[in-house]
């Protein structure tokens, strides 16, 4: 536990700047922390192309997680589904295709029947499933986006950011780890059709585990990349490259130069107790501290001695107090200087004692 820990300075080597190549934007992601690693136009608008189908299948997952549909519903497919251009599934007019397979074909294969056909199952229409992608892309936090369609076809009301897909993958990660295998399957076959996953990462380096491709003429050739090593993950985004081989390679370089010269730490558990503190005029005398959620670290390689944690508690915490009420800050210093802060909350709520125990407080505080 780092809390009022002896700090123990560590040498560490000078971190180099990041690997720059011709791209219209990238950045590189700490999954635990959120914590920007490298950064080049990351919040410039682009055509996202098919990494659009990330919050597609996105969407698709939190219906699922509702219960509004199932891995087993049969979807039928419509004409205007079959009709779309571009990367394909190769599904036909009127056929039934389990739902499962579909998202299969939509993020091994790519396509774009298989898209359109998920859109109007779950929203009846792709306009509408367009609607709740943005509603979705405003929960996460992506303020630099907007869908107009599924599939990632080129409109000038599409857009997006390298930094909006990071966290969009971040959200994918941690909201479905499950599902998210599916980005990690190098090929599938539907109809006798056999297609490989474009994400050439997955054959180049095993840490890589997703996530998704994307090319048009206006967007270039883009990559959301993740993978993991020694329980660190990292996501990067590279977006208007002119080659398959080099959104490949930039985003290699991206991760390598991200697990080379940093690591990264969870300090502390969501709903850890951190400190037991007096409690003034409640029904219990004390009160749990700690954090609601896992408070994690992104700092130089070498660097883990020289963090430094301390809690910062209001002078008196008087009931009624709701869990998760804010009672303080959790501050961090790397050597000295302020690193991060989170908010210290109840973990429990504490009414309002009664009478008695209101009297006898008051003239506790007045003794001391």
């Amino acid at each position: 536990m780092l809390l009022a820990s002896t700090v123990i300075n560590a040498e560490s080597l000078p971190i180099p700047a990041p690997p720059s190549f011709d791209a219209s934007s990238y950045v590189l992601m700490d999954f635990g922390s959120g914590a920007v690693l490298a950064d080049h136009n990351s919040n410039e608008r682009v055509d996202p192309a098919s990494i659009t189908k990330i919050m597609t299948a996105y969407v698709v997952y939190k219906s699922l997680e509702a219960g509004d549909i199932t891995l087993e519903d049969q979807v039928e497919i419509s004409e205007y589904a079959w009709r779309s251009i571009g990367s394909r599934m190769f599904v036909e007019v009127g056929d039934k295709i389990k739902l499962e397979h579909l998202m299969l074909g939509l993020i091994i294969q790519s396509g774009n029947d298989a898209s359109i056909a998920l859109a109007e199952h779950v929203a009846g229409t792709e306009q509408a499933f367009a609607d709740v992608m943005n509603a979705q892309a405003k929960r996460i936090g992506m303020k630099d986006s907007h869908f107009v369609n599924a599939t990632g076809l080129p409109d000038t009301d599409h857009y997006t950011t390298a930094y909006d897909i990071a966290l969009l993958s971040r959200a994918m990660i941690s909201e479905f780890p499950e599902e998210y295998k599916r980005y990690a399957q190098k090929e599938y076959t539907f109809n006798g059709i056999k297609q490989f996953n474009r994400n050439r990462l997955l054959w180049r380096d095993s840490a890589v585990d997703g996530i998704k491709t994307g090319h048009t003429e206006a967007a270039g050739y883009c990559l959301a990349a993740s993978a993991i090593k020694n329980d660190m993950r990292l996501i990067s985004a590279v977006m208007g490259t002119d080659s398959d081989k080099a959104r490949t390679v930039n985003s290699q370089a991206l991760l390598n130069y991200g697990f080379r010269y940093y690591e990264s730490h969870k300090l502390y558990k969501a709903g850890e107790v951190l400190v037991q503190q007096r409690m003034w005029k409640g029904e219990s005398k004390s009160i749990q501290l700690g954090l609601d959620k896992d408070l994690f670290v992104t700092i130089p390689r070498g660097r883990y001695e020289d963090l430094k944690a301390d809690m910062d508690i209001n002078a008196e915490i008087v009931a009624p107090i709701q869990q998760g009420d804010q009672v303080g800050v959790v501050k961090v210093t790397l050597k000295g200087e302020n690193y991060l802060e989170q908010s210290l909350v109840a973990l429990q709520s504490n009414p309002e004692g009664g009478l008695w125990r209101r009297i006898v407080d008051f003239f506790v505080k007045l003794l001391f």
